[in-house]
């Protein structure tokens, strides 16, 4: 997944923050979206969010589960347009079957991360991770204060 980092604010269109909150990620992939017209809209708009989705493989093909997009108020009034419904992802199949094996036998699970644009198509980056305990959530927590205020003593210290 090649991205140019400095294009990550203006093509992020939602993101999964307590993803990385309740999983340790191990590896991110893309993976397109089979979207209608009006969620296009909606997600140029901003009006998406990834807060409660969850990714699931069923007959060998990855949906997307839980997933908000909020139709437009101008969005057409001869569709019908369900905010939550299941959406298809998009992969090779080497990948899709890939996952399967990791998922099945080896007790990881799929998990959407951020959703963006890349050249003008929406996309979808998917975590294979793994659940964390409590006492990895503490863990956690406790490194990144530990972090800040390392940073802020040496903040405070190269400034004397």
């Amino acid at each position: 997944m090649a991205r140019k980092p400095g294009n990550r604010s203006e093509s992020s269109i939602a993101q999964n923050k307590k993803a990385r909150f309740d999983y340790f990620i191990e590896e991110r992939m893309e993976a397109g979206l089979a979207l209608s017209g009006w969620e296009v809209k909606s997600l140029r708009a901003g009006k998406a969010q990834l807060s409660e989705s969850y990714v699931i493989l069923r007959d060998g093909e990855l949906y997307l589960l839980g997933s908000h997009i909020t139709p437009l108020s101008s969005a057409s009034t001869h569709v019908n347009a369900d905010a939550s419904r299941t959406r298809k992802l998009l992969m090779h199949r080497d990948e899709i079957d890939r996952l399967t094996g990791l998922v099945e036998r080896k007790g990881y699970t799929l998990v959407p991360l951020e959703l963006y644009w890349n050249k003008g198509r929406a996309k979808l980056a998917v975590g294979l991770a793994k659940g964390k305990k409590q006492h990895d959530k503490r863990a956690t927590q406790k490194d990144r204060e530990w972090d800040r205020d390392k940073a802020r003593a040496i903040k405070a210290f190269a400034k004397r």
